[in-house]
C-alpha cells in the first residue's frame, strides 16, 4: 500500500515537448514507483483551463519552437495569478528554454515583443545566431554532481539579482559566454538545457522530488537509494568528453559505497 504520492501536471505536451521534454516526466514516474510512492500525471493541452494547482506537487512547462511559445503564453496570461501563486507557495516547477522564457516580463524578437506572464522579473531578447549544443553546469545545491543537457536557443535572458541554477563549466547557458544559466527561485528550476534534462540527472531528480514531497508531507524521511549507474555513466560520458575528467566525483564516492 502507497503510502506517500504525487500529482504530476505536464503543460501543454501539444505544443512544448522540444527534444522530447516529456522524458523528463517519464523520469520522475518511474523514480517514484521503484521507491513505492505513488505518481499521478495530468497534463493540459492549448485550449484547456488550467485545473485547480492546490493538489498539484510538481508542473513541468517545456520549450518549443517561437509560434508555439506565443500560442501557448497568450493562453497562460489567463492563468497567471494561479500559477504565481503556486510559484510563490513553494510549489515545484521545472521550466525549460521557452517555457523559462515565458515566466520573465517579455520577449523582444527581432520584429515584436512578446509579453511574458510577468511571474519573474527577468527578460529575454532575440540575438545573433543560435546557441547551440551540449552543456555542462556546476549547481552549488547539487554537491559532488554535475548537471549535463543540451541547449538550442536563439533568445538571450537577463535574470537580474536572481541566483542562477547553476555556473557553466562547458557551453554557453543564459546568453553568449554569460558564465552562467537558468535560475532558481524558491522551488522554481528555469533552464535552458533540454536532453530531457532529468535522466541523464539523477541527483537533480531526487532533488526535485524531494522538495515537493517535504511540502506535501512535511518531515517525509528520505528518498530510498536507487542503483543510478546507468543514468550517472551517461552524465559522466558527456563531462569526459567536454571536460577532460577521468571520472566524475559523484562515480567516485558511488564506486565508494558499493
Amino acid at each position: 500500500m502507497c503510502l506517500l504520492k504525487l500529482k504530476i501536471l505536464h503543460l501543454f505536451p501539444d505544443l512544448l515537448d522540444q527534444y522530447f521534454d516529456s522524458g523528463n516526466i517519464l523520469c520522475m514516474e518511474k523514480r517514484l514507483r521503484w521507491r513505492g510512492i505513488d505518481c499521478e500525471i495530468a497534463s493540459i493541452c492549448h485550449g484547456e483551463s488550467l485545473p485547480d494547482l492546490s493538489d498539484v506537487d510538481f508542473i513541468l512547462l517545456g520549450g518549443g519552437a517561437d509560434n508555439e511559445q506565443l500560442s501557448v503564453c497568450r493562453h497562460l496570461l489567463n492563468f497567471k495569478n494561479e500559477l504565481k501563486a503556486y510559484i510563490e507557495d513553494n510549489g515545484s516547477m521545472l521550466s525549460i528554454c521557452g517555457g523559462y522564457q515565458l515566466l520573465g516580463n517579455y520577449y523582444k524578437l527581432k520584429d515584436e515583443t512578446v509579453k511574458g506572464l510577468e511571474i519573474l522579473d527577468i527578460y529575454t531578447e532575440s540575438g545573433d545566431g543560435r546557441l547551440i549544443g551540449d552543456i555542462i553546469l556546476e549547481a552549488d545545491f547539487l554537491e559532488d554532481s554535475y548537471v549535463v543537457g543540451f541547449e538550442n536557443h536563439g533568445g538571450r535572458t537577463f535574470i537580474g539579482d536572481y541566483k542562477p541554477f547553476g555556473k557553466v563549466l562547458y557551453g554557453n547557458g543564459n546568453s553568449d559566454n554569460c558564465g552562467y544559466d537558468g535560475i532558481v527561485y524558491k522551488n522554481l528550476i528555469g533552464t535552458y538545457l533540454h536532453g530531457p534534462l532529468l535522466p541523464k540527472n539523477p541527483k537533480l531528480t531526487d532533488y526535485i522530488l524531494t522538495n515537493a514531497l517535504k511540502r506535501r508531507y512535511g518531515d517525509f524521511g528520505e528518498l530510498v537509494p536507487l542503483d543510478d549507474i546507468i543514468e550517472l555513466q551517461a552524465n559522466e560520458y558527456i563531462v569526459n568528453r567536454y571536460l577532460d575528467k577521468k571520472e566524475t566525483r559523484f562515480i567516485k564516492r558511488w564506486k565508494r559505497k558499493i
